[in-house]
């Protein structure tokens, strides 16, 4: 095994851009944003999101457990399933005590919560249902898909807020590297629009605010940014071992070669000014990986279309490439912000990239911030030759996660 191998053999995506490949990667081609008025958020200050379309919990999952869970364990499910077809693990007996589930998940059902706490609030204890923990709780996302698969490896979830699907993989990657699992399932999940999520962020003025036209509301690293639009969904890989990938006859859709992470200690929710964090980490998946910055072809970025966020990360990206980036894309721009799930989400469009050897457009960039120099992608998908990508996501508490792919 060379360097710090780990194949990417199945991909599960469910998204606003679609719960398929072909009709997620159409999406991001067209280069337009999915944001829609939201009925679940009418009257609050910001009352549209990016959902996922046409998605029935009961017809994916069944009635019965599609009543018992809640909405980001339905993506995650959904997603699993259709990460291990893609794989072709339903052929075979790679889904035993050697199989792994490690998500991601940057909070929990808060509007199961809200719920419930208004029963207790009310003085009707008994009426909060015995369901509201074990559907809520954050590490049950992982714990059912284990249950729904058969997988009796190492299960849990991790948290690092908006780079919290990022985290995940890195440590499914350290699994794999340990020998502890021959498979692990990994990305993460969330639906981020419940109302009582909406409004903290409103209240924090992290979101935009253009109720009236908000498709042209999440616009990364344009100079008229003025913060993210609200998202759900959910992504998963699967992750082998590349020798255990290769007696299986696997499809090897990318490598997953390099993993990074640091902490900012600057700040509760902003960004160090300087993206001294988020460099540090890009820095530390390179060295992972072996590779230096000119191996590189395209970075999809965290690029969340707030000022503060997309600076940081700008000069970090000019520090590491000596000032010239490669292609970059911010794919939240057609999406939306899908929080815990999104490094998920952005390490799978980054293989498919490298597999299509295109970059795709970032939405609703008019004008560039002078002060973001970088080779953004506009307009239309861009023809790029490359053998590796990174994926940068980043959080509240100052967590930055930077992931390599190279190609299969």
């Amino acid at each position: 095994m060379r360097r710090g191998e780990v194949a990417v053999t199945g991909l599960g995506l469910v998204t606003p851009a679609g719960t398929d490949i072909g009709a997620n990667w159409s999406a991001l081609r067209a280069g337009r944003s999915l944001a829609a008025e939201d009925p679940s958020l009418a009257g609050l200050p910001v009352d549209f999101s990016c959902r996922v379309p046409d998605f029935d919990p009961a017809a994916e999952l069944g009635p019965r457990l599609s009543r018992r869970l809640d909405r980001f364990t339905h993506l995650a499910l959904a997603a699993a399933y259709r990460a291990v077809a893609d794989a072709g693990l339903e052929r075979t007996a790679g889904l035993d005590e050697r199989t792994g589930i490690v998500l991601g998940v940057g909070s929990n059902s808060l509007e199961t919560y809200v719920k419930e706490f208004c029963r207790l609030g009310d003085g009707r204890p008994t009426a909060v249902s015995p369901l509201a923990l074990p559907r809520s709780v954050p590490n049950m996302v992982a714990g059912e898909v284990g249950m729904s698969l058969g997988a009796r490896g190492p299960n849990f979830t991790v948290a690092s807020a908006c780079a919290s699907g990022a985290t995940a993989i890195g440590m499914a990657r350290y699994l794999l590297l340990a020998g502890a699992c021959d498979v692990v399932l990994t990305g993460g999940s969330e639906s981020a629009r419940s109302r009582m999520t909406a409004t903290c962020f409103a209240q924090m003025r992290a979101l935009s605010r253009r109720n009236d036209h908000p498709q042209v509301a999440s616009r990364p690293f344009d100079v008229d940014r003025d913060g993210f639009v609200l998202g759900e969904g959910a992504a998963v890989l699967v992750l082998e071992r590349i020798d255990h990938a290769r007696n299986r006859h696997a499809r090897i859709r990318a490598l997953l070669r390099g993993y990074g992470a640091s902490a900012d200690a600057h700040h509760p929710t902003a960004p160090h000014p300087h993206g001294t964090g988020a460099e540090q980490a890009i820095r530390a998946a390179l060295a992972d990986a072996g590779f230096g910055p000119r191996d590189i072809g395209h970075v999809n970025a965290h690029g969340s279309s707030t000022r503060a966020g997309d600076a940081a990360e700008a000069a970090a990206l000019r520090r590491v490439y000596d000032g010239a980036p490669p292609a970059v894309t911010a794919t939240k721009s057609v999406i939306g912000h899908a929080l815990g799930a999104a490094g998920a989400i952005e390490a799978a469009f980054t293989v498919l990239a490298l597999e299509r050897q295109e970059v795709p457009p970032t939405a609703n960039l008019l004008r560039q911030d002078a002060g973001l120099e970088l080779d953004i992608v506009t307009h239309r998908p861009r023809r790029t030759p490359m053998d590796a990508a990174v994926s940068t996501s980043f959080g509240f508490g100052g967590q930055n996660t930077a992931l390599v792919f190279h190609a299969s």
